[in-house]
């Protein structure tokens, strides 16, 4: 049966735009953010007279100021002056669903799990539950700009995102709102037709994206067929087709475009999303889950997007992370039960909530991130003349997909102050970093994990001390070393040595048989180590591994951009290879 909508704009009292001077108010400060008052020691927000507590952030979270503004915390209560911290603010403008499952309820949700401050515009009001949409209210554009005026020009955002925008006026609204106040991350949801069917947008909506929006957008984010839509009706039924239809929405201007595959009815257990940047196409490529919680898939990807890039994220790591949230929630979602009709929502709170000794507690770790895997040397970068941060910065324009810091003569001051060094480099490509054996080092600094050896502190105790979400590996050299180490929460493995190595002359050769045992012991990925170099990599991925794990090769040599590039290269070659063997 259609759906039947009247797209109405306020005729009475509900839709006048209700003006408050007060609400303007603008305390100077950089980029619009504003100086909170701070009336006592337990950390509270005191703003219009209201106090809203706030979870104090950890350090790691904290970008540097180039990357993202600090919103400013003045402290009344104490003599020291005022104290800096860091919020990822974004702002989703788009509607709201009574159902709580899609619109600006998902969006809210999202950002929060995400480790974002949301905030809202809404541009329309719609009645909906399980069963679809049973009306659509717009609000009048003179709210919507009212809306963004005090938001925009008072607290200030590091990303905005749009979703549901019902009518051309109100995309030529929030446009010049984007470029009145020269905001420069955008997501673009192109919000046109409801999971039911029915129609969110007047038909002249998509054209005004096109032109007004499209030309302003860091990352548009089109389901088939809101692609389909966007590009004349095209006919998209294939992967190369939505290649195709990312490169064609790219040339309107948007700088990176993700085409959404889970629409593509090919039989397939994977899901394949594209991601065209103007040089490139990436594949993210994620199990399909089966489940009927599905309300607000596209609203939730886009909001935890926005939300990575709040946070400093490149588009394509923002892409990548996103992916994983959102096929993670949709597997702790699939028994949910809520409502009578087809459309079941989501349960944002599930990648909250703490699952104790739970695997699928812990963000799912990319063993795409082992690939080209860079140890550092304090001993190649002296002879080579180098710095930490050139060696680095070198090792990563070359290919580098996970840097680890190894100082075994350094104290903890200057350990942590170089991790940090690294992160500055690392953190806004989203390339993991990882510290050698210390696991202090790796909390007082923030970075993303430790990898320790079989002498150090156990795996366990790491897990615990760590937490669900930091990266752990460990070092092993038989299939019972790495059984434990798996069980004991590790996330990924370094096996060998595979070959004579003069970085550790006194470990143990395993050999590629060796290191065939470790992986075939396990279901969490394996790094090869010991003496691995671009001409014997893709050896070792024959075996099972995941990526090499490479010291001297790339900062003991000239160019640890050329050496790091060569790693890469023989290691994907390999990794295709043996897909295409074992297909």
């Amino acid at each position: 049966m259609p759906c039947m909508l009247q797209l109405t704009a306020s005729e009475s009292t509900a839709g006048k735009v209700f003006s408050d001077t007060r609400l303007h108010r603008r305390v100077p400060q950089r980029a619009g953010r504003p100086t909170l008052l701070c009336s006592n020691k337990r950390s509270c927000f005191r703003l219009n007279r209201s106090i809203m507590p706030v979870r104090p952030r950890c350090a790691q979270d904290k970008l540097s100021a180039n990357k993202r503004q600090a919103v400013e915390i003045t402290s009344s209560s104490t003599a020291k002056g005022a104290s800096t911290t860091a919020l990822p603010m974004v702002l989703t403008v788009a509607g709201s669903d009574s159902g709580g499952g899609a619109g600006i309820q998902a969006d809210l949700k999202t950002m929060l799990a995400c480790g974002g401050f949301g905030m809202s515009v809404v541009t329309s009001v719609t009645a909906q539950n399980s069963q679809g949409v049973q009306g659509v209210h717009v609000v009048p554009c003179e709210m919507v700009a009212q809306q963004l005026d005090s938001v925009l020009g008072d607290l200030g955002v590091d990303c905005l995102k749009t979703g549901m925008l019902p009518t051309p006026e109100t995309v030529r609204t929030v446009s010049q709102k984007l470029r009145q106040y020269g905001i420069s991350k955008v997501v673009v949801d192109p919000v046109l037709v409801s999971t039911s069917g029915c129609s969110l947008a007047e038909s002249e909506v998509a054209a005004v994206l096109k032109a007004e929006l499209l030309p302003l957008c860091t990352v548009l984010t089109p389901n088939l067929p809101e692609a389909a839509a966007l590009l004349e009706g095209r006919d998209i039924r294939s992967v190369p087709d939505m290649e195709q239809a990312a490169k064609d929405l790219h040339a309107l201007g948007p700088a990176a475009v993700l085409v959404k595959g889970g629409h593509l009815s090919d039989g397939a257990e994977e899901v394949v999303d594209v991601m065209y940047d103007g040089e490139r196409v990436t594949h993210f490529s994620g199990p399909r889950v089966c489940t009927s919680n599905t309300h607000g898939t596209g609203c939730t990807l886009s909001s935890a997007i926005a939300t990575n890039l709040a946070q400093g994220l490149s588009p394509k790591e923002a892409v990548r992370r996103s992916k994983a949230f959102i096929t993670e929630l949709l597997k702790r979602s699939s028994q949910i039960t809520v409502g009578s009709g087809p459309q079941w929502p989501m349960h944002h709170a599930k990648m909250v909530e703490p699952h104790p000794g739970d695997a699928a507690a812990r963000s799912p770790f990319d063993a795409a991130s082992l690939r080209c895997y860079a140890v550092t040397d304090p001993n190649c970068n002296a002879k080579c003349g180098r710095s930490l941060r050139k060696a680095v910065e070198l090792a990563i324009q070359g290919g580098a997909t996970i840097v680890q810091l190894r100082e075994k003569n350094i104290d903890g001051v200057d350990f942590v102050a170089a991790a940090r060094t690294i992160l500055e480099i690392a953190r806004p490509l989203g390339i993991p970093v990882l510290i050698n054996d210390r696991v202090d080092v790796a909390l007082a600094a923030g970075v993303d994990g430790v990898h320790v050896g079989q002498e150090d502190i156990a795996c366990a105790d790491v897990r615990a001390m760590l937490g669900p979400d930091k990266i752990i590996g460990v070092s092993v050299k038989t299939p019972e070393e790495a059984v434990k180490a798996m069980q004991d929460g590790a996330d990924y493995l370094g096996s060998g040595a595979v070959y004579p190595t003069s970085t550790k002359a006194d470990s143990s050769v395993i050999g590629l048989e060796g290191l065939r045992h470790v992986c075939e012991a396990v279901d969490i990925p394996v790094v090869s180590i010991g003496g691995v170099n671009a001409s014997n990599v893709a050896e070792t991925i024959k075996v099972g591994c995941a990526g090499g794990a490479l010291v001297s090769a790339i900062f003991g040599v000239d160019s640890p951009a050329t050496a790091a590039k060569a790693v890469l290269d023989a290691v994907d070659k390999a990794l295709v290879e043996r897909q295409s063997d074992s297909s």
